[in-house]
């Protein structure tokens, strides 16, 4: 138990940081653009990156309604009580990968070689957009779960 406190604070202080530093203005980076040509799609990349990280929370209170959920619902049948833990882990997995996701991005610089730096993050968006998929149905399903009686 010690451990997942651990981790849910650990979490709470990563989306913080990312929070702060997300908050970035592109209208900075419209000079650099056109001196920088992966600027704009580094700037896709981060917008969803953005777009996705607040939803971290919603997560986070998640696993704790449904854990709360089973606590408190000693008679719970065992089936149901095994759907709530798949998928409470299921939303640990999508926190997971957000999380690995932000530690693994780490775009080439465009003076390194350009084209090998758009492969870069185009690749980049793919994956941030499965995360996105991932965390977006997760959530979903787990709404619905918490809300059944």
């Amino acid at each position: 138990m010690k451990y997942l406190k651990i981790l849910f604070v650990i979490g709470l202080i990563a989306m913080s940081a990312c929070s702060k530093t997300g908050d970035h203005d592109h209208s900075e980076h419209d000079a650099t653009t056109e001196e920088n040509p992966n600027q704009a799609l580094y700037d896709q990349v981060m917008d969803v990156h953005d777009e996705v990280m607040p939803r971290m929370d919603d997560l986070m209170k998640l696993k704790r309604e449904l854990q709360e959920k089973i606590a408190n619902t000693p008679d719970m049948v065992v089936e149901k009580k095994l759907q709530l833990e798949k998928m409470i882990s299921n939303l640990d997995s999508a926190s997971t990968a957000m999380m690995n996701w932000m530690h693994e991005f780490n775009p080439l610089p465009d003076s390194v070689d350009q084209e090998k730096a758009r492969e870069y993050l185009e690749s980049e968006m793919e994956r941030i957009r499965k995360v996105k998929s991932l965390i977006t149905e997760t959530i979903d399903k787990a709404k619905e779960e918490a809300a059944e009686n």
